[in-house]
């Protein structure tokens, strides 16, 4: 796959019926795993429109009833989940149950806010069809690991802890030894720390490490390996020790400075020193606040 030059809108078998698809837009990921009885989707994709696609590119390999499996709330991972619901009224969609809570609570302030983005960024075709999308919650949740039946083949559903969001969703195959990370991982492109915990992603890819088979999908890019992600680990590290060393209240200027030396970025950097420096006055006043009350 990697020497593949048109790699986009094609199905790619990365273990025993296990498929990927990638996606011009955002470089972003679907998955498809096939058991016997059904067939669980992994992730959506971005306007009804895209769902739409995704799921004709599903029915071109299988006629199984379908599961959905979100990894997390970002749209162009979850806002074609309407067509699936829509097609199959009974469809188990499944998140961790923070996912659902994000969706409910600011689901359509979030939507006009991607919808702004995309307007922004010249990309009106695709702010028009976020527009229009129809918010589907889950209706499965889980925190603790669940295990899911597809007809002769079980696949698990993770969540390591906090790093891309409060919720990431790990989907497992054991038996294929493939593993969709969601954007705990992209290759490609820096981590995305918008809305992350980068004091706490680099403890939850090495608990991850232990753990991901011998593929490994990202939310965006080509498939890696356990090597990748252990490069990743050190490049987040560095992103979460520079961050405690550095003096709290540094202005906007003086966290540029810090963040266009570290291994992810400037850009990335310099959001992430600035959510972790969110979090850190948090610990700060949350110790406080015990403090007082002991």
């Amino acid at each position: 796959m990697k020497s593949d030059t048109n790699p986009w809108g094609r199905w790619y078998e990365v273990g025993d019926r296990v498929f990927v698809r990638r996606n011009r837009t955002l470089d972003v990921n679907a998955g498809l795993i096939l058991g016997d009885e059904r067939c669980l989707v992994v992730d959506t994709r971005g306007s009804e429109r895209e769902g739409q696609e995704l799921r004709r590119a599903i029915r071109s390999i299988t006629p199984l009833p379908h599961l959905v499996a979100l990894t997390h709330s970002h749209f162009d991972h979850c806002y074609g989940t309407s067509v699936f619901a829509d097609a199959q009224p009974d469809c188990e969609i499944w998140a961790h149950e923070r996912c659902y809570a994000d969706l409910a609570g600011s689901g359509v302030r979030q939507r006009a806010e991607i919808s702004t983005w995309l307007r922004e960024s010249g990309e009106e075709v695709l702010a028009d069809e976020v527009d229009a999308v129809r918010l589907t919650l889950p209706n499965h949740t889980m925190t603790a690991d669940v295990t899911l039946d597809l007809g002769g083949r079980s696949v698990v559903l993770h969540h390591p802890g906090r790093g891309h969001t409060d919720h990431d969703l790990v989907v497992e195959v054991p038996d294929a030894d493939v593993t969709f990370l969601g954007d705990l991982a992209e290759q490609g492109a820096p981590p995305s720390f918008d809305h992350a915990f980068p004091l706490e992603w680099p403890d939850t890819m090495t608990r991850l490490m232990e753990r991901v088979g011998r593929v490994v999908v990202p939310g965006h890019g080509h498939p890696v390996d356990v090597g990748f992600l252990v490069r990743q680990r050190t490049e987040l590290a560095e992103v979460a020790n520079l961050a405690r060393k550095l003096p709290p209240h540094l202005d906007d200027a003086e966290l540029e400075w810090h963040a266009n030396r570290l291994a992810v970025g400037g850009a990335a950097g310099f959001i992430a020193l600035k959510r972790a420096q969110e979090h850190l006055a948090e610990l700060v006043s949350s110790g406080s606040r015990a403090g007082r009350l002991s």
